[in-house]
């Protein structure tokens, strides 16, 4: 299995998010054409409480938040300067890609705010998180209509609709 998950909050797990982390997982990696067998990923189902100390002890920003992730090394999504992407793995054991979190009550929350599944939401933030895994990032406008680009067509692959409401694709055609 490509992903790992813990429960810190029983909720995930009746919530299915073993399976969630898997399917959205494995279809970015398989969207970038990467194989995913060859690779790992922790993904850890907590709550808004536990979240936002991560939050804060990470980031600075000590509130609560739906998605951190934890690259275990630091890539560039497009390896500027010669930098290795994608990563492979050294020997016979996957590569670990790094860990992704995800909040309980703002996920849910989320989800009920934007009318939507709290499972489909689920899948696009275990995608955003692997995005991020690999080097992608939403500082600059650039970066971010890529990484929304990208998203939308992994959560299109698997049949859930683009999460930044273009109905007819993320480039409008």
């Amino acid at each position: 299995m490509l992903t790992d998950t813990i429960f810190e909050d029983d909720r995930w797990r009746a919530a299915g998010l073993a399976a969630l982390s898997e399917r959205g997982a494995v279809a970015a990696l398989a969207h970038l054409g990467l194989e995913p067998a060859e690779y790992e990923i922790a993904v850890l189902g907590c709550d808004d409480a536990r979240i936002a100390t991560l939050n804060g002890d990470f980031r600075d920003k000590p509130t609560a938040t739906n998605v951190l992730s934890w690259p275990s090394e630091d890539l560039a999504a497009e390896a500027p300067g010669g930098t290795p992407w994608p990563p492979e793995p050294e020997d016979d054991e996957p590569h670990h890609l790094g860990d992704i979190a995800l909040a309980w009550e703002t996920c849910g929350r989320e989800a009920a705010e934007q009318g939507i599944a709290f499972e489909q939401h689920v899948t696009h933030l275990i995608v955003h998180g692997v995005l991020h895994l690999l080097g992608y990032d939403h500082m600059r406008d650039a970066d971010a209509t890529l990484m929304e680009r990208l998203e939308a067509e992994i959560l299109g692959n698997l049949g859930l609709p683009n999460p930044y409401g273009e109905d007819d694709g993320p480039d409008g055609a």
